[in-house]
């Protein structure tokens, strides 16, 4: 069962990698960067701002822990128990794989951290959205599939790698989303 899983997740993720050709490398090698995304996060704190005026120093530190606690726990914690290669690092696939200006990342990839910060911080602004801003909130999602997406399509993360990330971020973020309406808005609602 479990080679059969992972055979699967090996076809799924050379089908999505071979899809390769240079304006979705441009694409995809730039969307899985972090330094490109600093205007959206620039909108993201204005947002919360005007959504939380008096606690947008507290959502910012949640949001910290948030991706700080997702990103520890990826790398320091999952990859280094699982030690499962990236798909670029393993022998039984790594000549198969199309790299984009030959970035593979770290040895190890389950779980993607990528996958992992993207969804903490989507599933906590989901919750600290919740209700007003439901466009923003699909927005958000969608950006997290985008950007989880082209860890597999730039051949560094097996799909399983990215769900394994998404599952941690989007607990992490809901219990943290949590712990702020329990903790600091019921107490000031009362």
């Amino acid at each position: 069962m479990i080679e059969s899983l992972k055979n699967l997740d090996a076809a799924l993720l050379l089908f999505i990698n071979h899809l390769n050709n240079p304006v979705l490398d441009f694409i995809f090698y730039w969307i899985s960067d972090k330094w490109i995304w600093i205007p959206f996060y620039a909108f993201l704190a204005f947002k919360v701002y005007k959504n939380n005026p008096g606690h947008i120093f507290i959502v910012l530190v949640i949001i910290a822990a948030a991706i700080t606690l997702s990103d520890q726990i990826s790398s320091s914690v999952i990859k280094i128990n699982t030690m499962r290669l990236r798909p670029c690092h393993d022998p039984t696939i790594a000549s198969q794989v199309h790299l984009v200006n030959n970035y593979c990342g770290g040895q190890f990839g389950f779980v993607s951290s990528h996958a992992a910060n993207v969804f903490a911080l989507t599933s906590f602004l989901a919750i600290l959205f919740r209700p007003k801003n439901r466009l923003l909130i699909k927005c958000l999602w969608i950006w997290a599939i985008v950007v989880s997406f082209s860890r597999i399509y730039l051949g560094v993360h097996f799909p399983g790698d990215v769900i394994g990330g998404a599952f941690l971020g989007i607990l992490i973020g809901w219990l943290l989303g949590r712990i702020y309406i329990t903790l600091i808005l019921k107490p000031i609602i009362k």
